[in-house]
């Protein structure tokens, strides 16, 4: 079909008109609400569409019955929802669109006081009084202490300076909105200088709580308390800094907590900082444990030792599908020997843990965003926080200490619904820490084998206490030292309930873990006996025993009021136990001397 033209060679009224016609989805975050620079720092973002958690916490954020400042009422919101789903844009957006309002009605109310004393000055026949200055804050002179109306708070520094640079972005067109970041490990003075005038701070407790003993930094203006990964926060760890700074920002009017897990016992603790206890807080749960990361594909390879490990470890990470990964490591000293070991192998790889200095954790994070770096190799300071697209694979060299870690460590990848590949390695001894892993996600993980690299251990094949492993805290079953205990039970080919071992960990088979333990307590009892012996302390071997345990040698051995005494009751005979056995004791009857001098007293 050919174009129909008029004379002036525009197009006809019918072509103008197609384009319009057709089917283009309106902008979600305009139907919310929001303000109109939020919007457009969003579609410069790329994004028009809200995900499925902004749906549902936006419109719940947002000020109701908004007439005017005092008559808002806020919700406080708990809500859970995998990794790379929007959260940190479903805070955000609505704490920011609140601040916005609100300065622009301080704004607004400003500027009718000002006008009025003007018509009062002209009525008078006065001159007009002149507008304030905005003073200098980097003059010592005007310094004061900085008071935010919104405070986020993350458990690690990566992810604290990943959510500010997020607000920096949503906030480019916003006049006069300031975001600062407050993180350990970073100058003092610039972090004081980036708090002046500040409305929205992103912190770490540690420092935040240092700026605020040192005057520095207000709490008691904060309005809006957001608790990024709140199942971190609300570890022991830092559970006494949050309860502080719950104090510290008694006065607010929402608070918010977003995690992609959340635990029974972690709930129970989040109660306590929402207002009443929790009376009125709104639980959001976007997705179940089973439905999570249904986008990553999750591996588990069975290995012999730690040597078995990295040759597994060696043979995935020349696979030319990847673009860059993340390997989990347990320990520091692990991490760092990781990725040496990675780079004389030759490739490109850095480690990222806890003990390095946050100057050179930034540099390693911007080399790891800017494709610089193709494996990162990081212990769990590196599970939350970590937002590169390019991230294909994770492999977890060592199992996490918690299951829910499991789930934040393989979220780094498959981000904002694109595929991702979780590979896991794990040895015979560790099953339980799989079995454990697998009870949480409530998903199997399923083995497979590299052919050349096959396991030469065998692995049972039943599982203990059911699909996803055995309870804990079961019967202590006997052993053949101590038949008091009663026999090991044998059934299906795996020992239940035999040994000390067994009873402390439940029931479960026995193993090897059973008869060696593994690491640091393999080297420690080897050669040292923990048997208990008697007495007031481990290390005297004989001293004060009322079992007539042998003497220690050397510099141990008892003096003055510890050395053993003579029993204190009568003992006849010759030969029987605790006589002396000498020929002229047969017949005899020894009594004790202080009972012998009582008797030849007499009486008064």
């Amino acid at each position: 079909m050919t174009d129909t033209f008029d004379v002036s060679g525009e197009p006809t009224l019918a072509e103008n008109i197609a384009p319009e016609t057709e089917a283009v989805l309106p902008n979600g975050f305009v139907q919310m609400g929001l303000a109109p620079e939020l919007v457009q720092a969003t579609t410069d973002l790329g994004y028009t569409q809200p995900t499925q958690v902004q749906t549902q916490v936006i419109p719940l954020a947002l000020p109701k019955d908004a007439q005017g400042d005092e008559a808002q009422r806020f919700i406080d919101l708990m809500v859970s929802s995998q990794t790379g789903s929007g959260k940190t844009a479903a805070f955000l957006l609505p704490t920011l669109h609140t601040l916005l309002e609100q300065r622009a009605r301080a704004e607004a109310k400003e500027r009718a006081e000002y006008e009025r004393a003007v018509n009062e000055a002209n009525a008078r026949g006065e001159v007009a009084p002149k507008r304030s200055k905005r003073k200098d804050p980097t003059n010592p002179r005007n310094f004061k202490a900085a008071t935010p109306g919104a405070l986020i708070l993350c458990p690690t520094r990566e992810l604290a300076q990943q959510v500010a640079n997020d607000a920096i972005d949503l906030v480019r067109h916003c006049r006069g909105l300031r975001v600062a970041n407050v993180v350990g490990g970073m100058p003092y003075q610039l972090q004081i200088a980036k708090l002046q005038n500040a409305d929205l701070v992103v912190a770490t407790p540690g420092r935040l709580l240092d700026l605020q003993r040192s005057m520095q930094l207000k709490l008691d203006q904060v309005q809006f308390l957001v608790v990024d990964e709140a199942d971190r926060m609300l570890d022991l760890g830092f559970s006494d800094d949050l309860a502080e700074i719950n104090q510290l920002t008694s006065q607010r009017r929402q608070t918010m907590m977003f995690s992609a897990t959340f635990a029974p016992r972690i709930q129970q603790l989040a109660m306590r900082v929402m207002h009443d206890n929790g009376a009125s807080v709104k639980k959001i749960q976007i997705d179940s444990p089973q439905e999570k990361h249904a986008n990553i594909k999750q591996v588990l390879f069975w290995a012999d030792n730690a040597q078995h490990k990295r040759k597994l470890l060696d043979h995935w990470l020349r696979d030319t599908t990847i673009n860059q990964a993340i390997v989990f490591a347990s320990t520091q000293i692990e991490c760092d020997g990781l990725a040496n070991d990675l780079q004389q192998d030759g490739f490109d790889a850095v480690a990222l843990h806890g003990a390095l200095s946050q100057g050179l954790r930034n540099r390693r994070l911007m080399a790891l965003r800017q494709g610089h770096v193709q494996i990162l190799v990081a212990t769990d300071v590196a599970a939350r926080g970590i937002d590169v697209p390019t991230i294909t694979h994770v492999f977890n060299f060592g199992l996490p200490m918690k299951a829910e870690d499991y789930t934040h460590r393989i979220g780094r990848t498959g981000r904002a619904g694109r595929d991702g590949l979780a590979v896991t390695f794990a040895e015979f001894r560790d099953r339980r820490k799989i079995f454990d892993i697998e009870a949480y996600n409530r998903q199997p993980m399923k083995a497979e084998v590299i052919p050349g690299l096959e396991p030469k251990q065998r692995m049972p094949e039943s599982r203990p206490g059911g699909n996803f492993g055995a309870p804990r805290g079961g019967n202590r079953g006997g052993s053949d030292s101590n038949p008091a205990r009663g026999p090991p039970q044998v059934r299906d080919g795996n020992f239940y309930g035999g040994g000390r071992d067994a009873g402390r960990e439940g029931g479960r088979e026995a193993g090897p873990r059973d008869f060696a333990r593994d690491g640091a307590r393999d080297g420690a009892r080897e050669g040292r006996s923990y048997e208990r012996k008697g007495g007031f302390n481990d290390r005297f071997a004989g001293d004060g025993r009322r079992d007539g345990a042998a003497a220690p040698r050397g510099d141990f051995a008892p003096r003055g009021d510890f050395a053993p005494r003579k029993p204190a009751f009568a003992k006849t005979g010759a030969g029987k136990p605790g006589g002396f056995a000498k020929p002229g004791n047969a017949g005899k009857v020894f009594v004790p001397r202080d009972a012998a001098k009582r008797a030849a007293k007499p009486a008064r």
